[in-house]
């Protein structure tokens, strides 16, 4: 396996010891695919850190544990991974373990690893389930800090949450249908991915409040549960509409807007809006083609700053002062793209 690192820097990358790193290097036998893959990934992050390695300073390695769809996850390394250089005065080293779907005792076993072989610090994007929060105290036992991302664990023993509030952004989608579908009766179809990852919760929770209170005649036909997955999603909103139901307007919460288009394209449905989370490399082309009429952005790199500034001033690097808000809420509609987004998705 070609490489141009130490071996050391790659097991500490890899989370490995170097006798296991030395035998994959040199294709020696007994050696689970696992583990020749997590070396193979050390590897490929190294290579993407390499301006970074030169930098002096506190060297912090960072696990992010991500359950999402890729298009999602993608985003979330791309953002750490553009603020890296900026993360001063440590260097922060992450190593990445991003999975579309996970099992709670998938997960846990995931951070019960990380605590066997240690690290500064976990950036977690995880479901909001009992045994997943027992795992963030047992890391904070063994002194390794944990602040959640775009969806938060919040009776576990995190240290801080960095993303999005959620509850403004419910509220502000329920606004923006408010004035889109005015006062007549109308059906809203809604999509959360998993009802357990907090961050969606959140995001329904305050939606629906803000319905009852201004438009209550808005009803809501619920299609979730597809985990943001294509397939999984378009089956949920064939099964709600096939009885015909007609639908005005769609909220997603979480993804698979193309499945959810198709959808409603088998139905010959045209909603007059459809109101989405995240300018990724899906919902971007959906947008500028006029199929999504708003997307609710936060940006990501803000988001992941201020988790590794986190996890510096747990280790005493930085004064709390010193520490970046998470992102605040933007409406994004065709118009206004942001350039540097508009940049990496051009048609």
């Amino acid at each position: 396996m070609a490489h141009r690192f130490l071996i050391k820097e790659i097991a500490l990358q890899a989370g490995l010891g170097v006798a296991t790193v030395d035998r994959v290097l040199n294709g020696r036998a007994h050696v689970r695919e696992h583990t020749r893959k997590r070396v193979e990934q050390a590897i490929k992050e190294l290579e993407r850190q390499e301006l970074n390695l030169a930098t002096t300073g506190r060297k912090l390695i960072v696990d992010v544990v991500v359950e999402a769809p890729s298009r999602f996850s993608d985003e979330i390394a791309s953002a750490l991974d553009a603020e890296l250089p900026m993360l001063h005065p440590a260097v922060v080293r992450p190593r990445y373990l991003l999975q579309e779907t996970m099992t709670t005792s998938e997960v846990v076993e995931v951070l019960r690893s990380i605590a066997r072989r240690g690290s500064h610090g976990v950036l977690l994007k995880a479901r909001d389930v009992p045994e997943i929060a027992d795992a963030v105290g047992e890391l904070h036992r063994h002194g390794i800090p944990v602040v959640t991302v775009v969806t938060d664990i919040p009776l576990s023993a995190r240290i801080a949450y960095a993303g999005l509030d959620n509850r403004a952004a419910g509220a502000t989608a329920a606004y923006l249908l408010g004035q889109w579908l005015g006062s007549g009766p109308a059906n809203v179809l809604i999509t959360m991915s998993d009802e357990h990852f907090r961050g969606e919760e959140e995001r329904e929770i305050s939606f629906r409040r803000a319905l009852r209170t201004r438009h209550p005649q808005l009803r809501l036909i619920d299609a979730s549960g597809g985990r943001g997955l294509d397939l999984a999603t378009e089956e949920r909103v064939r099964n709600v509409l096939n009885d015909g139901t007609s639908v005005a307007a769609v909220y997603c919460m979480g993804g698979g807007n193309k499945a959810i288009l198709r959808a409603l394209d088998l139905q010959r449905q045209v909603p007059v809006c459809f109101i989405a989370h995240d300018l990724d490399r899906e919902n971007v082309p959906l947008l500028r083609d006029g199929r999504i009429q708003a997307i609710l952005h936060h940006d990501l790199r803000q988001d992941m700053r201020s988790a590794c500034q986190h996890i510096m001033h747990y280790h005493k690097l930085l004064p709390a002062s010193a520490v970046s808000p998470s992102s605040s809420v933007v409406v994004v509609t065709p118009e206004n793209i942001p350039d540097y987004i508009a940049s990496r998705f051009r048609p």
